[in-house]
């Protein structure tokens, strides 16, 4: 499937401007890689090493995984997780989970040990502290599952303190507007995976015209079934940067592909350089 459906690797490279970025960060760079869909089908062995080579190459200060490492069964992510210990670089691999690394019972679990078995830190409503203490990193639960509690992680943090964020899902940027996220990384959208060159993903510009289509033919008309709106409800956030308020938004487009492909919507791996905020 992944050789019909799928395209060419894109590497999208961005600086984003972080304020009070201590002076010592500045051009600190993060690589992304989210959504893989490991399974046999929406991921090629080709695709994953070209990414993680091509992350390597980079020589980031962290590699952050976004979720969504399988799609419907666990087992393989033992596979995976021996390809994603390849991954380098100078504070090591930071992952949190997605809603594909959660169901069946027992999938977060096997996800999780798999992943730490090779050295990558799995958060969950959890703070880590690669760059030190002046830039925390905080890695949240996926937002579908019961456990998503934002407040328990941020009300350890000073208000002043700039922090990056890991969230799998980007509608999970609608409540933490409450907080200060100076950027938070996600996937979960592939980007819409089918694009107008132009005019944006077609989701996008599906959820700009719904309201105006009668509810009894939305069910035939593809992207317009209240399925996809149970998949993310920010459309609008399926790709790229974003500045929600005060706080920043990246989405990734992911590695894996879902039928009925990718077009004009290229998987990706994402090269972020941080910068300090101009005054």
């Amino acid at each position: 499937m992944h050789k019909l459906l799928s395209s060419k690797l894109t590497v999208e490279h961005l600086t984003v401007e972080i304020a009070d970025l201590p002076a010592s960060l500045q051009g600190s760079k993060i690589a992304q890689l989210s959504d893989l869909h490991f399974d046999g089908q929406r991921l090629s062995e080709a695709l994953l090493a070209e990414a993680i080579e091509r992350s390597n190459a980079a020589q980031p200060d962290i590699v952050a995984l976004t979720g969504d490492y399988v799609t419907d069964d666990p087992t393989p992510i033992h596979a995976l997780a021996q390809q994603l210990r390849q991954l380098t670089s100078r504070y090591g691999t930071y992952a949190v989970l997605g809603n594909h690394d959660i169901y069946p019972a027992g999938a977060r679990t096997e996800v999780t040990a798999a992943l730490e078995a090779v050295g990558i830190q799995v958060l969950w409503n959890q703070l880590a502290f690669p760059f030190g203490a002046a830039l925390p990193l905080v890695g949240l639960a996926d937002f579908w599952s019961k456990e998503f509690n934002p407040a328990a992680v941020f009300e350890q943090l000073d208000p002043q303190l700039p922090r990056l964020v890991l969230s799998h899902n980007p509608d999970t940027a609608a409540p933490l507007q409450q907080w200060r996220v100076d950027l938070q990384l996600s996937g979960h959208t592939h980007g819409g995976q089918i694009a107008i060159p132009g005019l944006g993903s077609v989701p996008t510009l599906y959820q700009a015209v719904r309201s105006y289509v009668p509810k009894l033919l939305r069910p035939w008309i593809p992207y317009m079934r209240e399925d996809c709106y149970r998949v993310v409800q920010h459309w609008e956030w399926a790709k790229g940067l974003h500045q929600i308020n005060q706080n920043q938004l990246y989405v990734n487009r992911g590695l894996g592909t879902y039928a009925p492909g990718r077009l004009f919507c290229p998987p990706e791996l994402t090269l972020i350089s941080l910068s300090p905020k101009s005054s």
